[in-house]
């Protein structure tokens, strides 16, 4: 239960925060074209608001709606979600939106997505200058990686070392790794001190979404990092360090052969090999009905050498504008799975954004994945879908070539047909956790 709330308020915390900047955005750039702005909400509040302020003077209501799917600034004399059909049917007024010239209001509806995108930059540049950048080059985890069916199918074995997709050197493990591999038509692999090239089939990604078991992990030795008090390990005397390599006489090179071994000796006493300060010991331990010893393992990179890249303030900027570019090129190249059979299975809601998070609380990790969602935000805003600003967006540029305004009556009937399309989306998403944490 501590997790799920820990998780949740991660959630709610840093949507809340994207909210605001977005609507924000078209906020700040409606009064600047002296457009009226007469709600700025976080959260929708049909019937009823959490809390609602209006300042002495000013023609903008604030408030926190109980419905937390988004939030909204509602400007004068527009077709949004507010469907404000009685403004819309009185004749247009200095300070509406529907007065000003094509170009001040397409600022306008620009503006969310630019500040997601700003916001994005500007996290990415903050962590980097407070954390640096830590990663593990891909040529440093000795022991390759792991695989799943469908890599092996592709011909990857467990070990293999990834160097380069067709002549591009892979040099860290992540989704631009991936997006590298499953478009390359070779990978190279270090497998056994020697290189060898993969042909890699077409329709991988395809395979790896139907399977839903990824592409690959880490294969790291089973190195103990803590027991748990109370446990079998804690007994038998482990301690941080040790790096078991046999039980009962059989190698264990890796944590996942440990985790088959033991899982093969459920309730019952195992003889333990391990390494600790370069001397082999052994050690006999009780296995329990899960097949565990009860202790945590070092993750890859507390095993293999990681590089970290430094930056000052000012480097950081670019470095940080750098990663949001390649965080939303690597998003949109993602984006034609979605419309795969495959793809539409494995979308997600709020449940499959809260797993994001980390367990425990880590401002480093809140504010990477606080900038991450915004880069998504930002393209899914800018979709040419009516109800999204990309959806204002696309008739703006009608118009702007046009030099004519496209009928209220069908932005209206657009307007309409997108929230039923969005709301139809995230019914089938949030569905999809739903059955995933059923079956």
């Amino acid at each position: 239960m501590e997790i799920f709330l820990i998780k949740a308020l991660q959630l709610i915390l840093s949507l809340s925060i994207l909210v605001i900047i977005h609507e924000f955005g078209h906020f700040l750039f409606a009064r600047l074209f002296k457009i009226r702005v007469e709600k700025f909400y976080l959260f929708f509040d049909p019937w009823f608001a959490l809390f609602r302020y209006k300042p002495k003077g000013s023609e903008t209501e604030y408030g926190v709606g109980w419905l937390p799917l988004g939030g909204y600034v509602k400007i004068a004399g527009m077709i949004d979600e507010s469907m404000d059909k009685e403004q819309m049917a009185l004749p247009p007024q200095p300070w509406e939106f529907r007065a000003k010239p094509a170009w001040q209001r397409l600022l306008v509806m620009v503006a969310g997505v630019l500040f997601n995108l700003l916001l994005a930059f500007f996290i990415y540049s903050m962590a980097l200058f407070a954390w640096n950048d830590t990663y593990l080059p891909l040529r440093n985890v000795t022991q390759g990686m792991e695989y799943s069916q469908a890599a092996k199918n592709a011909g990857f074995q467990d070990g293999d070392i990834l160097l380069r997709a067709d002549d591009k050197e892979l040099e860290r493990f992540g989704v631009r790794t991936l997006l590298d591999i499953a478009d390359a038509d070779s990978v190279t692999v270090l497998r056994n001190g020697e290189e060898v090239v993969l042909t890699i089939p077409e329709g991988l990604m395809q395979s790896l979404l139907t399977d839903k078991e990824g592409f690959a992990a880490y294969r790291v030795p089973a190195v103990v990092y803590q027991t748990i008090e109370g446990s079998a390990a804690h007994s038998a005397g482990l301690q941080q360090g040790d790096s078991i390599t046999a039980v009962n006489g059989i190698a264990t090179p890796a944590f996942s052969d440990l985790r088959a071994a033991l899982d093969n000796h459920r309730n019952s006493e195992v003889t333990l090999h391990f390494y600790r300060n370069g001397a082999l010991q052994s050690t006999t331990v009780a296995v329990d009905s899960a097949g565990t010893l009860g202790f945590y393992a070092m993750s890859a990179p507390q095993i293999y050498r990681t590089e970290t890249l430094h930056y000052g303030f000012f480097e950081s900027f670019p470095a940080g504008i750098r990663m949001g570019v390649q965080t939303l090129k690597d998003y949109v190249a993602q984006f034609k799975y979605v419309f795969t059979k495959e793809g539409a299975s494995s979308l997600g809601g709020f449940g499959a954004i809260g797993s994001l998070f980390p367990a425990q609380w880590n401002w480093q990790a809140f504010w990477m994945m606080t900038a991450f969602l915004s880069v998504i935000l930002a393209f899914m805003n800018i979709l040419p879908i009516p109800a999204l600003d990309g959806g204002h967006v696309m008739f703006l540029i009608y118009e702007v070539i046009t030099r004519r305004q496209p009928n209220e009556k069908f932005m209206e009937y657009a307007q309409i047909a997108g929230m039923i399309l969005l709301f139809a989306l995230v019914l089938y998403a949030n569905g999809m956790d739903l059955i995933r944490a059923i079956f």
